[in-house]
C-alpha cells in the first residue's frame, strides 16, 4: 500500500461529502490493484455507497448501532489493516466502521 499520507477531517474542514467520497474510492481501488484484489460491479457499488455513508458519518458525527467484533473474526488480518487504514483517513469514526468495511475488502481479495 501507498506511504502517502492523506487525512480528511470532515468536520474541522467542512470538506464535501463527494469529492471525499471519490478520493477515499480512489485510494482503495490502487490498494487493491496493489495487492491484486479487485471487486465485480455490484460489489464496487456496494462498497461505493458504504464509503459515502462513512464519509457522511464522520461529517454528521452520527455513531453506528453496536457491532458484535465476534461477527468478524474470519476476516483476514490484511483485509482489516486495510479497512483499519481507511478508517484512520476519517478521524472520528469508531472502528465499527473498519469491521463493516473489512467484509468489502475480503470479497474483493477473494475474487483472485
Amino acid at each position: 500500500m501507498s506511504d502517502r499520507l492523506i487525512l480528511f477531517n470532515m468536520v474541522e474542514n467542512n470538506l464535501e461529502l463527494m469529492e471525499v467520497t471519490k478520493e477515499l474510492l480512489l485510494t482503495i481501488s490502487d490498494w487493491l490493484k496493489e495487492i491484486e484484489a479487485y471487486t465485480t460491479d455490484i460489489q464496487q457499488k456496494m462498497m461505493e455507497l458504504h464509503v459515502k455513508a462513512m464519509v457522511m458519518r464522520a461529517k454528521t458525527g452520527e455513531l453506528l448501532p453496536t457491532v458484535d467484533k465476534s461477527l468478524f473474526t474470519d476476516i483476514s488480518l490484511e483485509s482489516m489493516q486495510l479497512a483499519e487504514q481507511i478508517i484512520n483517513i476519517l478521524p472520528g469514526l469508531a472502528i465499527e466502521e473498519a469491521w463493516l468495511l473489512s467484509v468489502h475488502f475480503e470479497i474483493a481479495c477473494s475474487n483472485n
